[in-house]
C-alpha cells in the first residue's frame, strides 16, 4: 500500500484545533492517482480540505477495474513508518510480502492489517491467476508517539464480526462498533466498518459523539444523512453525533470510518509519517541506504526508490489547508 506519486506533497495533519466539533456535511472528491503499472486510484485522504478522520490519514478507493487480461496490482518493495495499513477489498485478491517474512493472499471482506512500527517494507501484487475484477480501498491509520516504535507485525483475519439490522450488514474491520470488536490490533480509539444495504434500506446506525466520522461510498446509490455520496467520493461528518441515517435507492457498499480527533501533529510525506522534516528525511535516507527497512523476499522486481524530499523543510500543522 503505497504513495507512489513522484512528487509527492507533504501533508500537515493532527491535532484538535481543525476538528468540527459538530455534525457537518462536507462532501470530498476525490484526485487521482496512478498506482503501479495499470491501476489507478481516487485519493480522498489527505484531501485539500481534510487531512484526517480521527487517525484515519490516507485512504484510496480504486475499481472495480477488469484485469482479465492485465497483470492488476503491481506495487514494488517499498517502506513505511509510523504508521498501520489496511487493506479492504471488494473484488479480487492482493498478495502481500513484507519484510517480517509475512506471505499472504488478501480476499475480499478480509483484514489485511500491518504496522510499520518503527520501519517496515512490504509489495503488493494480483496473483498470477486471479479473479477478472479488482475492486478496494486501502488506508492508513497513524500511529500516536507512545507506539510509533512497536515492533514490526502483520495480521490478517479472514473472520471479523458483523452487526445486522433490516436491510443492512456491517462488517467490523477496526475498532469496535454497537458491542462487536474487530480482532485487529488498535492503537488509538477508532472504528472501520464496511456497510452493505439492500435496496430500499432505511436504517440509522448508532455513533460515538465524541468521534468524527466520514463516509466513503464503494459501490450503488445510497444518501447519508441526506447527502447523496456517489462511489469513489466521501462524506465528512464532524463530530457530536449519536446516530447516522442511511438509505439506500440500490445495492450499495459504504465504508464507515471514525474516531477520537488525533491529538499530535504529524508530517506525512511519501510513505512515512513521522513529527519532524529531520524525521522524515532521516527515513528516506534510510530507505536509500542502509538495510533499517529489511528485505522484502519472493517479489520479482526491483524495489522502489523514494522521490527527492521538496526543497523546503516539512512542518506539522493542522488537519486543514
Amino acid at each position: 500500500m503505497s504513495n507512489l506519486d513522484r512528487q509527492p506533497d507533504a501533508s500537515v495533519c493532527g491535532g484538535r484545533g481543525f476538528v468540527v466539533a459538530e455534525p457537518v456535511r462536507e462532501l470530498l472528491s476525490p484526485r487521482h492517482v496512478k498506482l503501479g503499472e495499470s491501476t489507478e486510484v481516487r485519493r480522498l485522504l489527505p484531501n485539500l480540505g481534510r487531512r484526517m478522520v480521527g487517525a484515519w490519514a490516507f485512504v484510496d478507493h480504486y475499481g472495480p477495474d477488469d484485469i482479465a487480461d492485465e497483470p492488476g496490482m503491481q506495487v514494488p518493495p517499498h517502506p513505511h513508518t509510523g504508521l498501520q495499513t489496511v487493506s479492504w477489498l471488494h473484488d479480487g485478491e492482493v498478495l502481500h510480502r513484507d519484510s517480517t517474512g509475512s506471505l499472504a493472499t488478501i480476499r475480499p471482506r478480509e483484514l489485511g492489517l500491518m504496522t510499520s512500527g518503527r520501519a517496515i517494507s512490504h509489495s503488493e501484487e494480483s496473483p498470477k491467476q486471479h479473479a477478472r475484477y479488482l475492486h478496494g480501498a486501502q488506508l492508513w491509520v497513524a500511529l500516536p508517539g507512545e507506539h510509533r516504535g512497536v515492533e514490526p507485525h502483520f495480521q490478517h483475519h479472514t473472520d471479523l464480526p458483523r452487526v445486522t439490522a433490516p436491510g443492512l450488514s456491517a462488517t467490523v474491520i477496526l475498532g469496535s462498533l454497537e458491542g462487536a470488536e474487530s480482532p485487529g490490533t488498535a492503537y488509538t480509539p477508532i472504528v472501520g466498518a464496511d456497510l452493505a444495504l439492500a435496496a430500499g434500506t432505511e436504517s440509522r446506525l448508532p455513533l460515538d459523539p465524541d468521534f468524527e466520522y466520514a463516509v466513503l461510498s464503494m459501490s450503488g446509490e445510497a444518501h447519508v444523512d441526506g447527502v447523496p455520496v456517489l462511489p469513489g467520493s466521501m462524506l465528512y461528518l464532524g463530530c457530536g453525533r449519536t446516530e447516522l441515517p442511511l438509505r439506500a435507492a440500490s445495492d450499495a457498499g459504504l465504508m464507515l470510518l471514525g474516531g477520537e480527533p488525533f491529538e499530535e501533529e504529524i508530517v506525512m510525506w511519501w510513505n512515512f509519517i513521522g513529527r519532524s522534516h529531520e524525521e522524515v528525511a532521516q527515513a528516506r535516507e534510510e530507505w536509500m541506504n542502509s538495510d533499517r527497512f529489511g528485505e522484502v523476499k519472493g517479489y520479482d522486481g526491483d524495489r522502489l526508490p523514494a522521490p527527492e524530499l521538496p526543497p523546503v523543510a516539512l512542518k506539522p500543522r493542522g488537519r486543514v489547508r
